[in-house]
């Protein structure tokens, strides 16, 4: 029996799930709304974890090309408290669990891995109806329509698959990020750059946080959270010098190389607002339709984002590969073991954060990694 297989959305969840069905003859189009895949940033840098994103990659039979992007020795990591002193100074572990690479050269691994045409771009999903037997008909933006067998959501925090499983939306957490880059750093900003060190630097306190990471071409790539209200952040204007000056003054009782990664920052700054799926988010299994990554079990970035959905794709394409006569089948076992790991990294991301957020943070997060842990 043929059947048609539509992705919503060309990330890393939905691409690696593509892949997986691929290497068992089984076809399946991506449809992306981006009219290219170099038409926006795909952010910076991604751990990749041994047990769940690597062996994604082992599933789609993609490891030699994975190794072969890993960015060696960036898995290196410093804890400093707001006052520049150092409490961690992890040395790199290239043989360990969790190597780094950058989400822009795993994607586009991904999309090398794929048959040419099987990515459709230009492509934003408008409305999805259903037409019974499990059946759906897919209207995009440009005019395009399609009739599928299996739609997958793989189109993240607004997905336009969720409302056909589930009415969950999700809900602004409370906190945002302000995402940041410093160039040339080495050469224009060697206290920046000394103080990021070569890989991962964590700055805590309580409710807000600097974090950063070092890529390659000597840019440090930063992300500042803080815990403020929607409104506040809806008042700034990103692209404007006020913004920055209004983000770095939540830090103003910090070292200068610290709060230099928001003030020497170039423009514009970047809001990511973190939201969240509600709890123990669920559906009824519907024959011809389930979700992967961010579009069925968003949750707060804790590091496990992209490896969880890395994860997803690869079991619903075996699910997939092990049922060709049975959707149904192959959708409700894919999804029962999804809910159950996605609740439990949920409880484990969930524990993360109240170290990294908490009172005392600095100090909660040099006792994690002196106890061995991996952030």
């Amino acid at each position: 029996m043929t059947t048609s297989i539509a992705i919503i959305g060309a990330g890393l969840g939905g691409l690696l799930l593509a892949r997986v069905l691929h290497v068992h003859g089984i076809p399946a189009t991506v449809y992306e709304a981006d009219t290219s895949s170099a038409a926006r940033s795909q952010g910076g840098m991604l751990d990749i974890h041994k047990a769940t994103g690597q062996a994604a990659l082992r599933t789609a039979d993609l490891t030699r090309e994975f190794e072969q992007r890993i960015c060696w020795g960036a898995d290196c990591t410093r804890v400093l408290d707001k006052h520049g002193a150092v409490l961690v100074e992890k040395a790199a572990n290239d043989g360990g669990g969790r190597p780094e690479v950058q989400r822009g050269a795993l994607r586009r691994m991904l999309l090398e891995s794929l048959p040419p045409h099987a990515v459709r771009w230009g492509h934003k999903l408008a409305t999805a109806a259903p037409l019974g037997a499990g059946r759906h008909a897919l209207h995009f933006t440009n005019g395009q329509q399609v009739e599928v067998d299996l739609l997958v959501g793989a189109d993240g925090a607004w997905s336009k698959v969720r409302p056909l499983l589930t009415t969950a939306q999700p809900v602004y957490s409370g906190m945002s990020y302000v995402e940041t880059f410093v160039r040339n750093c080495d050469a224009q900003h060697p206290l920046l750059a000394k103080a990021v060190g070569q890989g991962m630097l964590i700055a805590p306190d309580e409710g807000k946080a600097i974090m950063a990471h070092r890529e390659p071409g000597a840019v440090l790539h930063a992300y500042i959270a803080i815990t403020q209200s929607a409104d506040w952040f809806a008042a700034l204007d990103f692209a404007s010098a006020e913004a920055k000056q209004q983000v770095a003054k939540a830090f103003e009782d910090w070292a200068p190389e610290l709060v230099g990664l928001i003030t020497d920052a170039e423009h514009p700054l970047i809001h990511r607002p973190i939201f969240e799926l509600p709890r123990h988010t669920r559906w009824a299994a519907n024959p011809g339709v389930t979700l992967v990554g961010d579009a069925a079990h968003l949750m707060a970035p804790s590091g496990d984002g992209a490896n969880l959905a890395l994860l997803d794709g690869a079991q619903l394409g075996q699910a997939i590969a092990r049922h060709p006569e049975n959707l149904a089948a192959g959708l409700q076992a894919y999804e029962a073991e999804m809910f159950e790991r996605n609740e439990a990294a949920r409880t484990e991301a969930e524990a993360m954060l109240k170290v990294l957020f908490g009172p005392g943070a600095a100090r909660a997060m040099q006792g994690f990694f002196s106890q061995g842990s991996q952030a």
